[in-house]
């Protein structure tokens, strides 16, 4: 059988954790996984990196299927992960079939941008909730895309896979609104999966932020990790994974603040990521002293939206605008916008920030 591309864990903007983002905790996307035994030829190199670069299953996957007993090595049964092989050993690996789905798929009304045998593209509103998770068991994104895929036909082929078992690649934060993909098929996930590795997925973001950029563009390059104090909060730390946003400033609005002259300042800054860390776009632009509006977590403004304007901003307003990828088979390169929702549009035009500037975002 043709060896697929390899799966690494891939990364994108306002992800939480990498794992979850392949495999969710509720076993939702399982169904991705290659079920069954697989018979391939070893080469050399450890053996969870020779099987990685054969099977649509992420590196971690296989080491737990390694330790479990999973995987002979010339008939003999191999329970280390990274034990190396020589090449043109007689590999055997079986892969248990994944558990079935309680999920039930549900209309959700999610816009549908694109559907295909191999992915589908959403919109993500900003209330939405990625996957199931402790607090939101119903009404997730995963719910509305079983529902959009209800009607496919299982594929056939080396990898067999329920094509209604959506595969998330990657996650928007709840109050993030915008573009999203999902996989399809295991090779699909597998091949999505490496364009996110590789940084070659075009993700632009649009924010709408307190203050008043210091230039006109610019680049942070700030390693991010855990708060040490907060596990909700993300923060600059220097132990952390390098975590790279490139922005511009598009616009700004002006607001009256009683009792000061100058009033406050409203920037619309669009952004484009290089690399992808939880809350990467959140905490970089906080650095740089322009704290997103509405951010329960990281917006604290000096000079706060008057009521008038804060009325119906419950989140924070960052919108994932564009998103770009070459298809998992075809190889041809997808583009797909979609514009912000009424509550950032609505501050926009209160301010007097004309959507025209994001025209070619």
């Amino acid at each position: 059988m043709p060896p697929a591309p390899p799966s690494p864990v891939p990364e994108d903007g306002e992800l939480d954790d990498l794992d979850d983002a392949v495999f969710p905790k509720s076993g939702a996307l399982a169904g991705a996984e290659a079920a069954g035994p697989h018979r391939l030829v070893g080469s050399p190199g450890r053996l969870d990196s020779v099987l990685s670069a054969a099977l649509p299953l992420t590196r971690s996957r296989l080491a737990a299927l390694i330790k479990a007993g999973a995987v002979r090595v010339d008939g003999a049964v191999v329970c280390r992960p990274s034990a190396t092989l020589r090449g043109g050993e007689d590999l055997a690996v079986e892969v248990p079939p994944p558990p079935p789905s309680a999920l039930v798929p549900e209309d959700l009304g999610l816009p549908l941008l694109h559907l295909d045998a191999q992915v589908v593209v959403v919109h993500k509103p900003a209330a939405l909730v990625v996957h199931p998770a402790k607090g939101h068991p119903t009404g997730t994104l995963v719910h509305g895309l079983l529902h959009l895929c209800a009607a496919a036909v299982p594929t056939p082929g080396d990898f067999p896979v329920d094509p209604s078992r959506p595969g998330v690649v990657h996650r928007l934060d709840r109050g993030t609104s915008g573009v999203m993909v999902a996989a399809r098929t295991p090779e699909a996930l597998a091949a999505l999966g490496a364009q996110f590795a590789a940084h070659t997925v075009e993700r632009r973001y649009l924010a709408l932020v307190h203050g008043r950029c210091p230039e006109d563009r610019g680049r942070v390059d700030l390693p991010l990790g855990r708060h040490p104090h907060d596990r909700l909060r993300i923060a600059v730390r220097a132990e952390g994974k390098r975590a790279v946003t490139h922005w511009e400033r598009l616009a700004e609005g002006h607001f009256a603040v009683p009792g000061d002259k100058a009033g406050g300042v409203v920037s619309l800054v669009r952004c484009r990521l290089e690399t992808g860390r939880t809350h990467q776009i959140r905490v970089h632009l906080t650095e740089l002293g322009l704290p997103l509006v509405g951010d329960p977590l990281y917006g604290r403004p000096a000079r706060p939206l008057p009521r008038a304007l804060a009325e119906g901003i419950d989140h924070q307003q960052l919108h994932a605008a564009r998103l770009g990828f070459s298809h998992p088979v075809s190889g041809a390169r997808l583009r797909f916008f979609s514009p912000p929702e009424p509550p950032f549009l609505a501050l926009c035009a209160a301010l007097g920030i004309d959507p025209a500037c994001w025209a070619d975002t």
